[in-house]
């Protein structure tokens, strides 16, 4: 391609125009903006000083003190949660279907004593030591069978109230795992309604000789409650079966 040859006195570029004249009313914006500001500064030294306002200011208290003598109305049972985890554990577990039918290995009077709470992890020994350095109080149970193998099972673990945080390390330490190979492979979902809790729908798992397994769990703490939630069938579980069970669970703390 032939070469253009340009003037020497050719018209410089648009591009250049623009930029020069961008920088013009850029310097003269900022001229204008110390104008301004001196012009301001000159104001406010000719203005007497505005008073803040006093530092104590008892209207702005709340709730609003009482008179002298008085005391605030206990809270009604209904809505003191210390009243209902104090009192008897296990008439807040969520209530057995109707037609349900017992499990096996059911839990007769709806207590699981410590230790045999730590017979159900993979190493009962450490899980009975971290349970017992957590401050473990006592553990309600509830479980029952639907249809020819779906059994559901809910656990509710009271710890004590001191400076250790029972309930909230033990919920985040079944949480933790359950992306695990073995476990949920996921980091599951938000129960609805808790600022802490998620339910986990497990892959199948297959076995030669053996029926598929089925597997959910919901996990979440209130206060120095944790709940735990499992579901297991032959037959695939939804994740509304599971969702479900733990927001009426957690509706009751």
């Amino acid at each position: 391609m032939e070469a253009i040859e340009v003037p020497a006195d050719a018209t410089p570029p648009r591009r250049r125009r623009v930029a020069r004249t961008v920088g013009l009313i850029a310097v003269a914006a900022v001229l204008g903006l110390v104008g301004g500001t001196a012009v301001g500064y000159g104001i406010q030294a000719d203005r007497e000083p505005t008073p803040l306002p006093a530092l104590n200011q008892p209207g702005l208290a709340y709730p609003k003190p009482l008179p002298a003598g008085q005391k605030p109305a206990a809270l009604p049972a209904s809505e003191d949660r210390k009243v209902k985890t104090d009192g008897d554990l296990r008439k807040l577990l969520v209530p057995k279907p109707a037609g349900s039918k017992k499990t096996e290995f059911g839990d007769d009077d709806g207590w699981v004593t410590v230790p045999q709470y730590a017979d159900e992890f993979n190493s009962p020994g450490s899980a009975l030591s971290n349970e017992l350095e957590r401050g473990i109080r006592r553990i309600a149970s509830t479980s029952w069978q639907t249809g020819k193998y779906r059994i559901t099972s809910i656990r509710l673990v009271q710890y004590r109230s001191n400076d250790e945080l029972g309930a909230q390390e033990h919920a985040e330490g079944q949480m933790d795992y359950m992306p695990d190979e073995d476990y949920a492979r996921s980091d599951g979902e938000a129960i609805k309604g808790s600022a802490n809790g998620r339910y986990y729908v497990f892959p199948v798992e297959r076995k030669a000789g053996y029926l598929d397994l089925y597997e959910a769990r919901a996990y979440f703490y209130r206060g120095d409650v944790v709940a735990e939630i499992f579901i297991t069938d032959t037959k695939k579980i939804s994740a509304a079966d599971i969702r479900s069970l733990a927001e009426k669970q957690l509706g009751r703390l």
